[in-house]
């Protein structure tokens, strides 16, 4: 898997992303340490590979997770910098919300949050659905990132 660039300087509306996921029933919030239980329990059913990073987003102030719910639910997440700084992902959503607009809103939220920072850009790490960064947010791949920062894990 490869890594992409996305120019933080040059997003979609976060608001109209989230408005279209409302329209859904679903609300996209930063998570918060009581929060933790809930979605580390649903990432590991849903994404286990995901949960040490998620884990670690969580235990950030503020965290750098953000979560969709509908109902109170959890349907998805999406958390930053965790792995390396200026770092986008881990992301998911679960398999019979995806379409909905959840995605796309949860990726907005989190890439809005890194240009608060002050970044300029974003990597997003070890990258799945390749279409999906491109059509959203511009992503480019990174020639040469393969097999990327994941290469040694243990």
């Amino acid at each position: 898997m490869h890594d992409m660039l996305v120019r933080l300087y040059h997003l979609p509306s976060l608001d109209e992303a989230l408005a279209a996921a409302e329209r859904h029933g679903v609300t996209v919030k930063r998570a918060i340490a009581p929060d933790a239980p809930a979605i580390l329990a649903w990432v590991q059913e849903h994404f286990a590979s995901s949960t040490p990073e998620a884990s670690t987003a969580l235990a950030q102030v503020p965290a750098r997770c953000f979560v969709a719910l509908r109902d109170g639910a959890v349907v998805g997440f999406a958390c930053h910098d965790v792995t390396c700084l200026n770092f986008f992902g881990p992301e998911g959503v679960a398999a019979h919300e995806r379409g909905k607009g959840i995605g796309r809103a949860l990726l907005l939220a989190a890439l809005h949050a890194q240009r608060a920072q002050g970044y300029a850009y974003a990597i997003i790490g070890g990258v799945g659905p390749a279409a999906f960064y491109e059509r959203v947010v511009g992503a480019v791949s990174i020639a040469g990132s393969t097999p990327g920062i994941y290469a040694d894990r243990v």
